[in-house]
């Protein structure tokens, strides 16, 4: 109860920003930034630079909502410490639009890389473990449920 109110005393800005203008656009721009980065490197093909922007997209986006907890800033007396990113978004509340759109981005860029990877079972099913890491997460039920995060540390380490 102590955090709840020292949560809503104080404006958090480690996640307001994503209801910010631009800051739904900047995902597309990293998703393009990174397929280009992956086009230009000598000798890796289209559906590889598909696979590899995807992954990195999923990694990225897991580590940045779904891994650090709390908040860079010493102001509100710890009371977002336990929280990952997700979680402080939009005071907890569920499928608002922005939450709406960071759950659409994956799936969308799961469709694209699947197509350009003509479908090829190795492919898609790295995409689909990269997705389900991404996508579980972000569902209601997973809300503050750290489950999914020991196993994350089983498989990166």
């Amino acid at each position: 109860m102590e955090h709840l109110s020292d949560q809503s005393a104080i404006p958090n800005l480690n996640a307001n920003w994503v209801n910010a203008k631009g800051a739904w656009v900047i995902h597309i721009v990293l998703i393009v930034a990174l397929k280009i980065f992956y086009s230009i490197i000598p000798g890796i093909q289209r559906d590889t630079s598909w696979f590899l922007t995807n992954l990195t997209y999923m990694f990225g986006s897991y580590l940045m909502f779904h891994w650090v907890r709390g908040i860079p800033f010493e102001f509100n007396a710890g009371a977002y410490d336990n929280l990952n990113m997700w979680e402080q978004m939009d005071n907890g509340e569920q499928f608002t639009p922005t939450k709406k759109y960071l759950l659409s981005v994956p799936i969308c860029l799961f469709l694209v890389s699947t197509h350009y990877t003509h479908y090829d079972l190795t492919y898609f099913t790295l995409n689909v473990m990269a997705l389900l890491g991404v996508i579980i997460p972000k569902l209601p039920w997973s809300h503050r449920l750290r489950h999914y995060t020991q196993f994350a540390l089983l498989v990166f380490h």
